[in-house]
């Protein structure tokens, strides 16, 4: 039998471990605002080195610089100076995806590279019961004719679409439709010369999709179309702008090529629904957990619906891709987020992390100029 100070000990034991699971959240907080990156050192492994500094934002002057709308999921975004939101993103954004044809799994860009060379173009037409339509075109030097499917089909023209279920991260559990054409080839032939894999067109069907929880959000309910996780993606320019900076600074390391001591870091490439720009220091949208959009400067109480960033967006090999070419990077930035942003989601702290994750709590209208207006601030 336990000695009465062996059982003194194993109590304080268990204590001290409770404790430190209590407080670990707190002490990674504040490891992420008092640790930075230093010149071309590497701080992985180091939690949150490289988190914003919390005093150095002006959130009373951010504004929205750019809004991308990605019909066809891992194909080419279009920039657009206005889009209508609901629960689901901003509308036709991802509403499309790309499925193989043997297991109808969705085929991105860390695929098949050349996706992102694939422009999807929305064509509104209010006079029309489907509301326009999807024109889908591909470079001259694939031989691929361009073709459209309709924006929103009718219920009778989607008795005649092959119902599916689509699988994304490995959950076979998205409603789907195989897109139709009456003119032509069929989408599926088109894209299946281009992707040189069978493949088809898929739209999204109307079973709700919910999103994942997150930490801070265990109970998420929130719908979204076939984004990876979330309806919406926030970047900043100054983010951008920093990582550019840092790519640069490690020119000649890590497979990082010359090339890079010029070129452009695309905001593009991060595939971001909307980018904001004016709080005067990088990476800000990792402390902003509640606000809205408004055309006015001032605030204006319940002018506009609420958007709640809930979790830092990880990242894979996409971004390596350039959307111009379609040519993959060996380095950049995977290579550069993994030195510079790795260790900032508790979640994943072996995976690098830029821009964040958002959930919209009714619909609205968001515009380029629009003003941001910070409703909460904390730890996404």
């Amino acid at each position: 039998m336990p000695t009465i100070v062996e059982y003194g000990l194993a109590t304080l034991q268990a204590s001290w471990i409770s404790v430190i699971f209590l407080l670990t959240p707190f002490a990674y907080l504040v490891l992420s605002q008092r640790s930075k990156s230093i010149g071309g050192q590497s701080d992985k492994g180091k939690a949150g080195s490289n988190a914003p500094d919390h005093s150095s934002f002006d959130t009373s002057n951010i504004r929205v610089t750019k809004i991308f709308i990605h019909p066809i999921k891992s194909c080419k975004a279009t920039s657009v100076p206005e889009a209508k939101y609901t629960l689901e993103g901003l509308d036709n954004d991802r509403k499309w995806c790309i499925v193989r044809a043997d297991n109808n799994a969705v085929v991105t860009a860390r695929d098949v590279a050349k996706m992102v060379l694939i422009n999807p173009r929305i064509i509104s037409d209010a006079s029309c019961p489907e509301g326009g339509r999807l024109e889908i075109s591909f470079p001259k030097e694939s031989g691929c004719e361009a073709f459209s499917v309709p924006l929103n089909p009718t219920k009778e023209a989607l008795q005649d679409w092959r119902n599916l279920d689509i699988s994304l991260w490995n959950k076979n559990d998205i409603e789907g439709y195989v897109c139709q054409t009456n003119i032509g080839r069929s989408p599926s032939e088109i894209l299946s010369q281009y992707m040189e894999l069978p493949v088809h067109l898929a739209m999204k069907g109307l079973r709700p999709r919910i999103c994942p929880p997150t930490l801070r959000f265990p109970d998420l309910d929130a719908p979204s179309y076939f984004q990876d996780g979330y309806p919406l993606m926030l970047l900043s320019e100054e983010s951008v702008a920093a990582m550019q900076d840092r790519t640069r600074g490690m020119v000649g390391m890590q497979g990082i090529a010359e090339k890079w001591s010029s070129d452009t870091l695309q905001v593009e490439r991060f595939r971001p629904n909307i980018v904001i720009k004016g709080a005067g220091a990088p990476f800000f949208e990792d402390i902003i957990t509640e606000f809205t959009f408004d055309s006015h400067r001032e605030s204006v109480d319940k002018a506009s619906p609420v958007i709640r960033l809930v979790s830092k967006c990880t990242r894979c090999m996409l971004p390596n891709v350039d959307p111009d070419t379609g040519v993959l990077d060996k380095a950049v930035p995977l290579k550069v987020l993994m030195k510079h942003r790795r260790g900032l989601d508790p979640a994943r702290p072996s995976q690098s992390c830029m821009g964040c994750n958002g959930v919209l709590t009714a619909n609205g209208t968001v515009k380029v100029g629009d003003w941001i207006h910070v409703r909460k601030t904390g730890f996404v």
